[in-house]
C-alpha cells in the first residue's frame, strides 16, 4: 500500500468523503478532484489535522486535459471515480447531466488508457438506477446481470457508463470494476431522493420533525461500508469490466422509522412517511461481488442507524454541521 497514490473524483460527496477518510486512516496518499466549493462533508468526517493532509485538486471532470494532468502530474496509481450528478439534477439539466455523468466517465477511462503504465486500477460507481421497477423482474433478489430497464435519465447515464467500460476492455484491454450502490446512508448523505432516510436521522438527532416522501422497501448501506467496498475493489486486481450489485440490509421505510426511534427515543412520532414506492427493485443479490472480492461486510442496520445518529449528535454539539442544509 505504500506505493498507492489514490485520486478520488467526487470526494466532496458522501461516499467520496468516507473513502478519503478510510484511506487517510491507512496512511495512504489521497488526492481529491472536484469543482471548487466547500468540502463540508470532508469537514464533517475529518478533523483539521486530517483535512490538511488531503491533496485537494480543483478541476472539472468534463475537461479532459485538466483531468489527465491531475492524474499524470501526481503519479496517480488508483482512480476511484464517484463524481456524478444525481437524479434531480440530471432531470433539471439533462445535457449537463450527460456531460458530467457520461462524458466525464469516458474521460476517466480514456485517461487511464493513455496512462496505463502508471494507472493500475479504475473503480467507478454505477447505480441501482440501471434497473426498473420490481414487477419487471422474477421474485427474489435481483441478479447483478439482470436486464437494464432504467426509468430516469440518471439511470440511462449509468447504463451508458457500464457499456463504455465494457468496450474499453474489449477494444483496449483496460480493466475496470463498477459497483452499484443502492440507498447509501450516514453522515454526509444529503443529496438525492435516496438521502431522505439519512436526513430523517439528522432531523431526529437535531430534535426536528421530518417526512420521508417515499414508501416501500430498499437495500440500505452505511456510507463507511460502501466506501470500504470501493477500496476493496480497487485493490482486487480484477480483469475484465464486470459491474456488481452491492449488498446491505433490505428494510421498509417503517423499519427505518422504528430504528430511528430506537436510537433516539425522543424523536418518537416526529418522523413520518408518505408517497409511493420507488421505481427500483428492493433486494440485491450480492453473491457475485462477494465471490469476486472475497466477501464484503455490512453492519446491521439498527447498529448503523445508532452510529449515524450518534455521529450527527456529536457533529451538532461540535458545530460541524449545518442542520438546515443537511435536511433541506
Amino acid at each position: 500500500m505504500s506505493n498507492e497514490r489514490y485520486l478520488i473524483t467526487g470526494a466532496f460527496g458522501c461516499i467520496g468523503a468516507w473513502t478519503t477518510k478510510q484511506l487517510l486512516g491507512e496512511g495512504v496518499d489521497v488526492w481529491t478532484y472536484d469543482l471548487p466549493g466547500n468540502p463540508h462533508r470532508l469537514k464533517l468526517l475529518l478533523d483539521d489535522a486530517q483535512l490538511a493532509t488531503v491533496n485537494i485538486l480543483e478541476g472539472d471532470i468534463t475537461n479532459q486535459q485538466q483531468f489527465r494532468s491531475a492524474v499524470a502530474d501526481n503519479g496517480i496509481t488508483n482512480i476511484i471515480h464517484l463524481a456524478a450528478l444525481q437524479v434531480p439534477f440530471v432531470r433539471a439539466n439533462p445535457v449537463l447531466g450527460a456531460q458530467v455523468n457520461v462524458v466525464g466517465t469516458t474521460i476517466v477511462f480514456e485517461t487511464a488508457k493513455e496512462l496505463r503504465d502508471q494507472v493500475k486500477s479504475v473503480t467507478y460507481a454505477s447505480s441501482v438506477a440501471v434497473y426498473g421497477p420490481l414487477d419487471n423482474y422474477p421474485p427474489g433478489p435481483i441478479a447483478h446481470d439482470a436486464e437494464f430497464l432504467p426509468t430516469t435519465l440518471y439511470g440511462v447515464n449509468k447504463q451508458d457508463n457500464e457499456w463504455t467500460a465494457r468496450i474499453y476492455w474489449q477494444d483496449y484491454q483496460l480493466a475496470s470494476t463498477g459497483l452499484r450502490p443502492f440507498f447509501v446512508y450516514g453522515p454526509g448523505r444529503d443529496q438525492g431522493i435516496s438521502s431522505l432516510p439519512s436526513k430523517a436521522m439528522l432531523a431526529a438527532a437535531a430534535g426536528r420533525p421530518y417526512e420521508i416522501t417515499f414508501n416501500g422497501a430498499a437495500t440500505l448501506q452505511h456510507a463507511e461500508d460502501a466506501a470500504r467496498s470501493f477500496i476493496t475493489a480497487s485493490r482486487a486486481g480484477l480483469t475484465g469490466a464486470e459491474v456488481y450489485n452491492l449488498g446491505g440490509t433490505t428494510v421498509s421505510m417503517s423499519e427505518v422509522v422504528a430504528a430511528i426511534e430506537e436510537a433516539a427515543p425522543e424523536a418518537e412520532g416526529s418522523i413520518t412517511i408518505s408517497g409511493s414506492h420507488m421505481p427500483f427493485p428492493t433486494d440485491m443479490d450480492d453473491s457475485a461481488v462477494n465471490a469476486a472480492l472475497g466477501g464484503l461486510t455490512w453492519r446491521p442496520f439498527r447498529q448503523g442507524v445508532k452510529d449515524t445518529i450518534a455521529d450527527f449528535k456529536a457533529a451538532i454539539a461540535a458545530g460541524r454541521i449545518d442542520i438546515d442544509r443537511g435536511i433541506s
